[in-house]
């Protein structure tokens, strides 16, 4: 990553550009992207997402391809599981309609379990059950709760984890399906999308920062074109251009 700003990251992306139809086909992202991408589906839309694919209604843009491909993506390159079921399981989506509900403001803990200690002795034996007997003093039960506070799914300190591994190249569509890339699965892809003169193939680099991310969600309320409406519709492409045959 280079820093634009010191406030400011920016992310590069490699784009498969057909410029005889001028589309995007692919980008090939790294974990940072694809990070900010699942980011997405923690934001109350995602809430709204998946409120609209369990009643079988509208789709959104192409946040319901965003919300499919972290459903459809093999466990092995998420950092957990506890990951992948926090930005599939988001904020209950009725409470967006019924507006917020009093009491203390939400954790970034996945669960928490009581555990107990005996109410005498120092904490130095916990037992998940009440009705065991403290091995220190050997008289008392173990009655005093404790609670156990788990770690959260991921972190955003200057270390982040985010939700995917890293060493890993990803595929994200124009329509914002994410699959890890090889070979099999670009070419399959292009045959898929029925690109027949290669010639009109380009790869170009581009650089994908504050302003692109704010035009990329608002593109994928609206559109299934997200990064040719990004990229292309723009002046934000830039650099290293060449044919590929």
């Amino acid at each position: 990553m280079v820093g634009k700003a010191e406030t400011e990251v920016v992310m590069s992306l490699k784009l498969l550009i057909d410029t005889e139809s001028k589309r995007v086909l692919f980008a090939e992202a790294g974990k940072d992207f694809v990070d900010f991408l699942f980011k997405i589906q923690t934001l109350p839309v995602g809430a709204v997402v998946l409120s609209l694919l369990q009643k079988k209604q509208a789709r959104i843009g192409s946040l319901t391809n965003l919300y499919e491909s972290i459903e459809n993506l093999n466990d092995s390159y998420m950092q957990s599981n506890e990951a992948k079921d926090a930005l599939l399981k988001p904020d209950d989506p009725l409470s967006l309609v019924a507006g917020p509900t009093p009491g203390p403001p939400r954790t970034a803990t996945l669960a928490s379990k009581l555990f107990y200690k005996c109410s005498t002795c120092p904490p130095v034996y916990v037992s998940d059950s009440p009705d065991i007997y403290c091995p220190g003093c050997r008289y008392c039960k173990m009655t005093s709760s404790m609670i156990y506070v788990a770690p959260p799914p991921f972190y955003d300190d200057d270390q982040g984890i985010g939700f995917v591994k890293d060493m890993v190249t990803y595929m994200v569509m124009d329509d914002l399906v994410v699959t890890p890339l090889s070979t099999i699965s670009s070419i399959a892809f292009l045959n898929k999308l029925d690109v027949k003169d290669f010639s009109s193939v380009q790869e170009k680099r581009v650089n994908f920062g504050m302003d692109e991310a704010v035009k990329l969600l608002s593109a994928s309320l609206h559109t299934t074109n997200v990064l040719t409406d990004v990229f292309l519709n723009g002046t934000t492409s830039t650099s290293n251009k060449r044919n590929r045959c």
